[in-house]
């Protein structure tokens, strides 16, 4: 097992290895009092980990209940949002209880929004099942549902006490899915790693997932470290992202998370050539998504992704900073109006 430690405002330990649900109990019980718990999960995830889980919690004596909401990134919303909220208040659950998101990012995020809000502020623990969810959106402490005017639109800072990635359930993933962590985890090597970057392009994840999405956490965590709130050296981790959910947003979310991000990364490298002219990294990007499967062109016109930067939440005012790569392994900040940045946007899409 490896452990990563977070250093947030609320630190934490993020467990990395195979067998982890077994032990979920003993491990749960090391890090929070609490001895009741709601376990949220999706219908995807349920049939194949619910019940392993809450019989390893039912051995360290912990009181189980469970909470399944159908499965996809159309159930990241305030209707299941304000129903998850009124089972818990159903259940009796306190403010000495917990959540355990048991899933992928959208259980993810809908729970820790949850744990957030229900009665002011409850722990929880993330038990990601994604390659997406590990070395991503489970650690962070960022929480959200989704607006009709754009994705994870409305949301919390709210931190885990304890992520808990248990390598052997990353086993049942299709390929598709698989791919998703693929993109996520490729965006830390072009943000500050050529190694690897071209590691995971060479297919390093698969053959050693525990240490690969060690290394994408323990980045992710000292970004975090640095800048919990997003507003300055973390915005690097949106890298692929302000193009991506323009892409995904206008699919209505039919499109993957992972497959909007690569695309957004490819645009990127095509807009930073276009911003920076000793850049020039879109082949080593171009060759990486291909090799890793993932899609690199936008499958929308140009005039209908523009609309939706000026929704992206990361818009201060009126300007928009996008994260460019500069070369692999080093990123710049780029700070736009957000005219020049739709300018951009549409350039770098004809390149």
């Amino acid at each position: 097992m490896i452990t990563c430690p977070i250093a947030a405002s609320t630190p934490y330990d993020v467990r990395i290895g195979a067998g982890l649900l077994n032990r979920a109990g003993e491990l749960f019980a090391e890090a929070l009092p609490a001895r009741r718990v709601v376990v949220v999960t999706d219908s995807h995830v349920a049939p194949l980990y619910l019940e392993e889980l809450l019989y390893s919690l039912g051995e360290a004596g912990i009181a189980c209940d469970s909470y399944t909401i159908p499965a996809g990134e159309s159930s990241k919303n305030w209707r299941q949002l304000g129903d998850l909220l009124e089972s818990l208040a159903r259940s009796g659950l306190s403010r000495s209880d917990a959540l355990i998101a048991l899933g992928g990012g959208v259980v993810g995020d809908l729970t820790g929004l949850a744990a957030s809000l229900y009665q002011r502020g409850i722990p929880y623990v993330q038990i990601p099942t994604t390659l997406l969810a590990a070395v991503d959106s489970s650690v962070g402490g960022k929480t959200a549902v989704d607006l009709d005017a754009g994705k994870n639109q409305a949301g919390t800072f709210w931190q885990p006490t304890l992520v808990l990635c248990d390598t052997d359930t990353l086993r049942s993933l299709p390929a598709s899915v698989w791919a998703d962590g693929a993109a996520e985890s490729l965006k830390y090597g072009a943000i500050a790693s050529r190694e690897l970057f071209d590691d995971i392009a060479a297919g390093g994840l698969q053959a050693s997932p525990d240490e690969h999405i060690a290394s994408c956490v323990s980045m992710k965590g000292r970004f975090v470290a640095e800048d919990e709130k997003d507003t300055g050296a973390r915005q690097y981790l949106n890298l692929g992202h302000t193009f991506g959910h323009a892409i995904e947003a206008e699919s209505r979310f039919t499109l993957r998370h992972g497959q909007a991000v690569a695309i957004g990364m490819a645009i990127a490298a095509r807009a930073a050539h276009l911003a920076y002219p000793d850049s020039d990294c879109i082949r080593e990007m171009d060759a990486a998504l291909d090799a890793l499967g993932l899609p690199r062109t936008a499958p929308y016109p140009v005039g209908r992704l523009l609309p939706w930067l000026t929704a992206d939440k990361k818009r201060r005012g009126g300007r928009i900073t996008l994260v460019l790569p500069r070369q692999i392994g080093r990123c710049e900040l780029l700070s736009l109006p957000v005219p020049e940045a739709k300018d951009l946007f549409a350039r770098a899409l004809s390149l």
